[in-house]
């Protein structure tokens, strides 16, 4: 039976009154939050090491030691880290020092067009490379775990191959490794960014390169935004609505959104070879990729990889990351599929634990 329609529009002004309402406590709870209130990143953490922009951290130890070779956190360019730590409740880094883990943390700071000529050699055979000496003279360790993150995944992937002696471990999370696996992948909504970036015209990656020095950080954030364009139109109109009255809540969707805004321009020429030597010419698992002029070979990499995915990863497609099984050198290889997306393996409260205990008890089996 049909309502009748008076009764349909009155339900409608109940509603509409309730979302007045909502947005006028919303407005109060709005108007006591600031800036330095909406805090991501916040573990305590101790500078060890400067060097031009880039920063090396140790974490504050919170639990009794369980490992004792210390785990060296890596995060790509194209983010910040602060998405490993972007909450209490929500934090990797904060769930892995309650384990006992000794935590270090590698920061790219913000690079702009001063660092438009610093590749992914530099990254990977500098920067990374000194970090690791210093975690080492510091702990009296002679090798540290690499735990790489996204892009981050690919740096001390190539790290591990080039300078096997000061690897102990290595953990990657939603990593790519082989560029081009998403092509036979029968879900197509998980190469999105890899189609479209297999797309454009080298010439003009080089123009972008070359005219602005970085590729922008607010690019890179319109490329995300149009990957998911009905949740990019309705957050802050339907999603925002819902918990704009509950301040847990919005402090928790703040946050997210502060993650999000702080985009960071790429280097140039990183990441000219991060679009044309890896993602157009998929060169790391043709043996082809070079960082100060030498091949990095999957195949050097032998020590103990742990590999996880998300089943849902819309930007890192799994087949990407599945493929590293079959090319590395390694014998004691687990490769670990988790459901959810990119960002929710991190931050979403059904990952929380899950992640971390995997993490954690891989590495105290191998430490012993």
């Amino acid at each position: 039976m049909t309502e009748p329609r008076s009764t349909g529009f009155g339900g409608f002004l109940k509603d509409f009154a309730e979302n007045v309402g909502n947005f006028h406590k919303g407005a109060n709870v709005l108007a006591g939050i600031r800036d330095e209130d909406v805090d991501v990143g916040a573990t305590p953490k101790t500078l060890v090491m400067r060097r031009d922009k880039v920063t090396l951290f140790q974490y504050e130890q919170t639990a009794e030691r369980t490992v004792e070779t210390p785990v060296l956190i890596v995060y790509g360019l194209i983010g910040r880290y602060t998405i490993a730590d972007l909450q209490s409740d929500r934090s990797l880094v904060r769930s892995l020092l309650s384990t006992g883990i000794d935590l270090w943390l590698i920061d790219w700071d913000q690079p702009g067009r001063g660092e438009r000529w610093l590749t992914m050699d530099d990254y990977v055979d500098d920067y990374i490379h000194e970090a690791v000496q210093q975690i080492c003279r510091a702990t009296g360790h002679d090798k540290v775990t690499l735990l790489g993150i996204c892009q981050g995944g690919v740096f001390t992937t190539c790290y591990a191959a080039l300078h096997p002696e000061k690897v102990k471990n290595l953990v990657l999370t939603v990593t790519p490794i082989d560029f081009h696996a998403d092509i036979d992948d029968p879900a197509a909504h998980h190469g999105l960014l890899n189609i479209w970036t297999r797309s454009l015209a080298p010439e003009d990656i080089d123009r972008m390169v070359d005219g602005l020095g970085v590729i922008p950080g607010e690019f890179m954030s319109s490329i995300f935004s149009l990957m998911t364009p009905m949740r990019s139109l309705t957050k802050y109109n339907v999603d925002l609505i819902d918990i704009v009255a509950d301040k847990d809540k919005l402090m928790n969707f703040l946050r997210m959104e502060k993650w999000l805004a702080d985009r960071p321009d790429h280097p140039g020429a990183a990441g000219r070879q991060w679009l044309k030597e890896l993602y157009q010419e998929n060169r790391l698992v043709e043996r082809r990729f070079e960082l100060s002029g030498r091949i990095v070979d999957l195949r050097a990499i032998e020590v103990p990889v742990l590999n996880i995915f998300a089943l849902d990863d819309h930007i890192i497609p799994p087949t990407c990351s599945k493929a590293l099984g079959g090319k590395i050198g390694s014998t004691d290889y687990t490769e670990v599929p988790l459901p959810g997306g990119h960002i929710g393996l991190f931050v979403s409260s059904k990952s929380q634990g899950k992640l971390t205990k995997i993490i954690a008890e891989w590495l105290q089996a191998r430490d012993r």
